[in-house]
């Protein structure tokens, strides 16, 4: 399946702090701003695009050729691609995949996404871990770098940005359980990936999904086993509404899991505050220790935010923890990269979160294991230590 875009337009990128890249259009022609973030997974792409938690970012693929696998009808982590720019450095000349369907840039123009190619994506993510991530626009219409800079520089930042709104569905939805229905949950839906439904329902899970602005009445109102916080985009210091619900939860001792902004929403709603990372996590080959198991996981993130360490004492094995709330709390997950909060664990109430993404398509599945710790959670058997 070749390309059908031989001929290019001139595109232009230009950062908040002034700094240029040319290149060529790919995808649609137009312009677009957003967050500029790097993405350092080799494969993936069709998930990355589709993944709701990319909503008004311009991700840049650190991998030097996309493309090459296509675009099928399968791998979508929700009904559209939702990042608001692409950066590529080489687009492959032909799909090769016997899924594929479509060309990815066939697809890129087909739902309107503005990319660039032909860009040295290497220089341009060292500019974002030396620098941090910052707004950016793409143009293939106006190629003069200085309008398009006072452009990007009136852009919504995404400190204070509030978007779960606009990527929650509008109405609730079922995914139904494989074979015998075991327990039944109850997502409050953030932005989440189609791939976490899926993973319950392997485990016997009906899960019911519902818009984020769903108050706590009629989210227990199909008297469900547990609540799931899903992942999402936007700033969680935002989240006001989430954090009350639950809080809500937590009183009336629901078992609450939570995953990336539900992780942060969890955290907020035990005391803890939020911070934006200089450049964030994203991508599939982020190493975390899980301070219980000691072993080292190798995940997916996709989170610009994290949570702030409280005050806390520390066991003999290095398990940090706090009091709030709702008792005491330990932080069960911590990044080897920066020693950033990944994962809280309630030991006076049913709640446990992690900030990375154990539902991770396409892979890796080290930390698929917690939607097992999910069912032993709702049996009242989950061992915390």
């Amino acid at each position: 399946m070749s390309s059908t875009h031989s001929a290019r337009a001139s595109a232009i990128l230009v950062l908040e702090d002034g700094r240029t890249f040319h290149g060529e259009a790919y995808g649609s022609v137009g312009e677009t701003f957003g967050e500029a973030v790097f993405n350092t997974g080799m494969t993936g792409y069709q998930e990355t695009l589709t993944d709701p938690s990319y909503h008004r970012q311009v991700v840049v693929a650190t991998a030097p050729q996309i493309g090459n696998t296509g675009v099928n009808d399968e791998d979508d982590e929700s009904s559209r691609i939702w990042v608001a720019g692409y950066v590529v450095r080489e687009p492959a000349r032909i799909s090769s995949n016997w899924r594929a369907k479509r060309g990815l840039e066939d697809e890129l123009a087909a739902q309107g996404i503005v990319g660039i190619s032909g860009v040295d994506t290497r220089a341009l993510t060292r500019h974002l871990r030396e620098r941090g991530a910052m707004r950016v626009g793409i143009s293939s219409r106006d190629l003069n770098p200085k309008t398009l800079l006072e452009k990007v520089r009136k852009a919504p930042a995404m400190n204070g940005a509030s978007l779960v709104d606009e990527v929650s569905c509008t109405e609730p939805y079922t995914v139904t359980a494989e074979g015998t229905e075991r327990f039944r949950v109850a997502a409050l839906d953030l932005g989440i990936k189609r791939n976490t439904p899926r993973r319950m329902a392997q485990r016997g899970i009906t899960c019911q999904v519902f818009p984020a602005s769903t108050g706590i009445e009629q989210l227990l109102a199909t008297k469900p086993d547990a609540v799931f916080l899903s992942n999402g985009p936007g700033d969680p210091a935002t989240a006001e509404a989430q954090v009350a619900l639950t809080k809500e939860l937590l009183r009336r001792k629901v078992p609450v899991f939570g995953i990336c902004f539900g992780n942060q929403i969890l955290g907020r709603a035990l005391g803890l505050s939020t911070f934006k990372l200089k450049y964030g996590h994203r991508g599939i080959n982020q190493p975390v220790l899980d301070r219980y198991t000691k072993k080292v996981e190798v995940t997916a993130h996709n989170h610009g935010f994290a949570l702030a360490a409280a005050e806390h004492t520390e066991d003999r094995d290095g398990i940090a923890t706090f009091t709030s709330e709702f008792g005491a709390v330990q932080v069960s997950h911590v990044c080897l990269n920066d020693d950033v909060v990944e994962g809280l664990t309630c030991l006076d109430v049913p709640a446990f979160s992690v900030q990375y993404h154990p539902e991770a398509a396409a892979g890796p599945h080290d930390a698929d294991y917690l939607f097992d710790r999910l069912t032993d959670l709702i049996q009242g058997v989950y061992a915390h230590a």
